[in-house]
């Protein structure tokens, strides 16, 4: 009993520091039952994607470096020194014994640890919405703090790339009557029931359930389980993508089984009956959704009247934000981090914020002439604050096409931090 009380409660105890938690609203009551029609006329509009080619899929997979984060790529992962996901749990395992503040360097890390793996990828996901995801990213995780890179991916290879991973996973499931008889609103009883919100938002709907099945057992339970209750919500998606991610059946199938799909979810089996799968699986796909609250790039902030120096910017945005990735083998690993040395598709371009004269040095561009990083753009950014500016407006679905926003799949500096970076160009650099 205690174990099928933990797999329904998997996840709970960081729940409650999901971001944007404040962006569910409540909803007109879900529709009582059901079409037979697939779930997907959310998306009835889109064109069905050609299929790729799988064989220059599995390539692409390799030369983008999906294995330095992701599992189930079908290839071998990348060696330590190259794997950010597998560095991270080293260090969370006290992998690094010559690093003495290791509890300052693994709360650095911690939240990097858990990433969603591609096993049964092509089963559980709709082939199109793959494609669009892969060129356009956005955030589906509320608790995971970080998100899919807007990597340099054409369409035509995104259609490779999700027709190789359809490949590792078999077909997927096809039934047009998957919800035949089933009624939405006995699913949202049944998912409050089961205290589904313990690990997921929907937003655009009322909140869901997120109670505490153990009663006053439940804080001693908690204390022993949090390392594995965390990594579990961190993972959790928000439900209102469900409609878009997965066709009916797909879903019908994921909820009856959910470890025979994908075999390292932290997702656990219900336990329902075939008709209260098909219940859940209505009010996931059909109750009436209140629009999405847009993201805002906030305002821009005036430079600063004090002086800033090379050394604050290094310690409240360089060294904390930039220096991982565009850095030197003595500081990020291997080969100084895909920023610096290249990786994950993009070429070299030997960044390094290391210290005040690695970063005078500027970018390598692609005919291999150095440039300034702190060189205008055509409106007068300088080239770095206009890579973080460009964050913002990935975040809010209006990427810039011509700046890859930074820092590459993470949150966007505050404008505090842009504001500390462009005063310090705009005074001239100072040491």
């Amino acid at each position: 009993m205690r174990g099928k009380m933990f797999a329904v409660v998997l996840g709970f105890l960081g729940a409650a520091c999901a971001k944007n938690a404040d962006e569910a609203r409540p909803d007109a009551p879900p529709r009582a039952t059901a079409s037979a029609d697939d779930a997907t006329s959310v998306s009835s509009g889109e064109r069905p994607e050609p299929a790729g080619d799988a064989a220059r899929g599995k390539a692409l997979v390799g030369s983008f470096e999906c294995r330095r984060c992701h599992e189930g790529t079908g290839l071998e992962p990348e060696p330590l020194a190259r794997n950010c996901r597998g560095c991270h749990l080293h260090v969370l395992a006290d992998g690094f014994s010559s690093k003495p503040a290791s509890a300052t360097w693994k709360s650095h890390v911690a939240h990097l640890g858990p990433v969603p793996s591609l096993v049964g990828a092509g089963r559980r996901l709709r082939y199109e919405w793959l494609v669009r995801f892969l060129v356009e990213p956005h955030d589906l995780r509320p608790a995971l703090t970080q998100s899919m890179p807007r990597l340099a991916l054409s369409r035509e290879q995104a259609r490779d790339v999700a027709t190789y991973l359809a490949s590792l996973a078999g077909p997927s499931p096809t039934d047009a009557r998957a919800l035949v008889g089933a009624d939405a609103a006995r699913g949202r009883k049944l998912m409050d029931e089961m205290e589904c919100g313990a690990c997921h938002r929907m937003s655009g709907v009322e909140p869901l359930r997120a109670g505490t099945p153990l009663g006053p057992e439940a804080p001693r339970f908690y204390e022993r389980h949090a390392e594995e209750l965390r990594p579990a919500v961190m993972l959790a998606p928000d439900l209102r993508h469900v409609r878009e991610r997965m066709t009916s059946t797909q879903l019908v199938e994921w909820l009856r089984d959910p470890p025979g799909i994908k075999g390292d979810t932290l997702m656990p089996r219900p336990g329902l009956t075939p008709e209260a799968t098909r219940d859940v699986a209505a009010y996931l796909l059909t109750a009436p959704l209140a629009p999405a609250e847009p993201r805002r790039i906030p305002e821009a902030l005036p430079n600063l009247t004090r002086r800033v120096a090379y050394e604050e910017v290094a310690r409240e945005v360089l060294d904390v934000t930039c220096r991982h990735c565009h850095g030197s083998p003595d500081v990020a690993v291997g080969d100084g981090g895909p920023g610096n040395s290249g990786g994950f598709g993009f070429k070299r371009r030997a960044i390094n914020f290391t210290s005040y004269e690695h970063a005078q040095g500027g970018y390598v561009d692609d005919a291999g002439e150095r440039h300034s990083l702190f060189e205008p753009l055509a409106d007068g950014t300088p080239r770095i604050v206009a890579a973080l500016w460009a964050r913002h407006r990935e975040v809010a679905g209006s990427p810039d096409p011509s700046v890859r926003g930074m820092p590459l799949g993470l949150p966007p500096l505050a404008p505090e931090k842009i504001q500390l970076v462009a005063t310090w160009i705009a005074q001239g650099r100072p040491r």
